[in-house]
């Protein structure tokens, strides 16, 4: 059985090149998934979901 990946910050910014505010302004408006609460002060995101939104945003200019 695979474990699923948390992809904290750090590791969210290299993935896709966006800046931790734009990455926080696109998961208020819904266009970026969104993140797990890890502890009190601590989130990721998974990283299937990561890969899966940089999927699909290379998927929408190449038609």
């Amino acid at each position: 059985m695979s474990q699923a990946k948390i992809m904290r910050l750090k590791e969210v910014i290299e993935a896709t090149g966006l800046s931790r505010t734009t990455i926080y302004r696109k998961v208020k408006a819904g266009e970026f998934p969104q993140r797990k609460q890890l502890s009190a002060r601590s989130v990721g995101w998974l990283e299937s979901d990561v890969t899966a939104w940089i999927n699909q945003c290379s998927n929408v200019g190449a038609a």
